[in-house]
C-alpha cells in the first residue's frame, strides 16, 4: 500500500505540473492565511515557481480587490512560460489562488470575485454545515469560472473521505496536520505523519474497490501543518503528498501583510510544543465569536494566556488586551504581549525574514539536496 501511494503521488505531481505550468515540481504552496497572505506574496511565490494563495480579507469585498491587485502586478510584469506571458489576459486564469473561510464567508461575494478575475485555484476551509455547504460553494464557484480548481482543506480521515466522495468532489485535498498554526481541528486532529498516509491508503482502497484508477477518489493530496523547510517537505512527499503547503514560514516573508512586531516574534520563538497552544481566548479578546466547535486556533502563548491561566477575569483581560493593541509593538506581540500571534508548532524552525520567492527557491534547493542524500 505504501508503494502504491508513493506511485500515485508521483502521478499527481505530474498532473499538478500540467495544470499549473509555471510551477516547479514538487509543488510548493503558500497557504491563504487570513489578511496576512496578500497579492504581493502570492505573485512573488508564483514568480519563484510556486502556487501562492491570497487569504480571506477583513471584509467580503476584499477578495475582489486583492485579485485585481494581483492581476495588476502580473500585467506590469507577466510570468514568462517559454515565449508566452502568463496571467496578463483578462480571459486567462490568473496564476494565483484565493482562499475563502466558509463558515462566515459570503458565497455571492466569492462568486463575484472568482468570476471577475478567474484565479487558477480556490481553497475552501471551515464550513459550518459540513460537506453539503462545501458542495454548494464548489458548484457555484466552478460555474463562475470553469477551469478554476477547487481545493478543500481537511483535518481528519472522515472529512477527507467525505470530500473525495462528494457529489462535486474537490480537485485537490489539503491535509492539515495538528501541527498547523491558525485554525485547525479542536481535538480530533492528528499530526501529518499519521493523517497523510492513512488518507492516501483509504482513497487508494476505494479506487480498487470500484475497479478503476480514474474514479473521483483519485485526488492529489497536499501536505500541510508543521512544514517549514526542505526536511518537512521531503517527509510529506514520502508520506504520499503531491505537494506541500506552508503558512508559518511565509509569515516571515517580506511580502507578508503583518506587523513588524508580530513578524519579529515568529522569528524569535522556539519550542513550538511549549510556546504554542490551541485556544479561542485570543479570538474572543479580539471580538471574534461563533467559530464552529470543531476548529480552534494555534498561536504563541503570551501574557494574556498567562493571566487567563492565573484566573484573571475576561473583562480585565479584554481591557488589557485593547490597551496593548492600541499601543502596538511589543505591548501587543511578544512574550509580554497580549494579542493573537497565530503560528504553527514549527515556529522554532523559522529563523529569518526572506522574500517569499527566496523561501520557495530555498525550499526547492533543500528538497533536491536532501533527495540526493537519501
Amino acid at each position: 500500500m505504501a508503494l502504491q501511494a508513493a506511485r500515485r503521488a508521483v502521478e499527481h505531481r505530474a498532473r499538478l505540473a500540467a495544470l499549473f505550468p509555471w510551477t516547479k515540481t514538487p509543488l510548493v504552496v503558500g497557504a491563504p492565511m487570513r489578511v496576512f497572505s496578500g497579492p504581493a506574496m502570492a505573485v512573488a511565490i508564483a514568480r519563484a515557481g510556486g502556487l501562492g494563495f491570497i487569504g480571506p480579507g477583513e471584509t467580503a469585498a476584499t477578495s475582489e480587490v486583492d485579485l485585481a491587485e494581483a492581476r495588476r502586478l502580473l500585467a506590469d510584469q507577466p510570468l514568462q512560460l517559454g515565449h508566452r506571458a502568463v496571467g496578463e489576459q483578462l480571459d486567462e486564469l490568473l496564476p494565483v489562488g484565493i482562499g475563502f473561510q466558509v463558515w462566515n464567508g459570503s458565497l455571492p461575494a466569492a462568486v463575484a470575485a472568482v468570476a471577475a478575475h478567474r484565479p487558477c485555484a480556490v481553497w475552501l476551509f471551515a464550513p459550518r454545515d459540513g460537506q453539503p455547504q462545501l458542495d454548494e460553494w464548489t458548484a457555484q464557484l466552478r460555474a463562475a469560472s470553469p477551469g478554476t480548481q477547487v481545493w478543500l482543506q481537511v483535518g481528519t480521515l472522515a472529512e477527507a473521505v467525505a470530500a473525495a466522495n462528494a457529489a462535486t468532489p474537490a480537485d485537490a485535498l489539503v491535509l492539515q496536520g495538528a501541527e498547523a498554526g491558525g485554525h485547525g481541528r479542536t481535538s480530533d486532529g492528528v499530526g501529518i505523519i499519521s493523517l497523510l498516509p492513512e488518507v492516501a491508503d483509504a482513497l487508494a482502497q476505494e479506487e480498487e474497490s470500484k475497479g478503476s484508477t480514474t474514479t473521483k477518489t483519485d485526488i492529489p493530496l497536499i501536505g500541510a501543518g508543521g512544514i517549514a523547510d526542505g526536511r518537512g517537505a521531503v517527509a510529506a512527499l514520502g508520506l504520499g503528498a503531491a505537494g506541500v503547503a506552508l503558512g508559518t514560514r511565509f509569515l516571515a516573508s517580506t511580502e507578508a501583510r503583518i506587523s513588524p512586531a508580530y513578524q519579529a516574534e515568529v522569528v524569535r520563538a522556539t519550542d513550538g510544543a511549549a510556546s504554542t497552544g490551541r485556544t479561542h481566548l485570543y479570538n474572543h479578546l479580539r471580538g471574534t465569536f461563533g467559530w464552529p466547535a470543531q476548529w480552534m486556533p494555534r498561536g504563541l502563548l503570551n501574557r494574556s494566556w498567562a493571566d487567563h491561566a492565573a484566573g484573571v477575569a475576561f473583562d480585565t483581560l479584554k481591557e488589557r488586551h485593547d490597551a496593548a493593541v492600541k499601543q502596538g509593538g511589543t505591548a501587543a506581540w511578544g512574550p509580554e504581549g497580549r494579542t493573537a500571534t497565530y503560528a504553527g508548532a514549527s515556529v522554532g524552525l523559522v529563523r529569518s525574514v526572506e522574500g517569499a520567492g527566496t523561501i520557495v527557491e530555498q525550499l526547492h534547493q533543500e528538497i533536491d539536496e536532501i533527495k540526493k542524500l537519501l
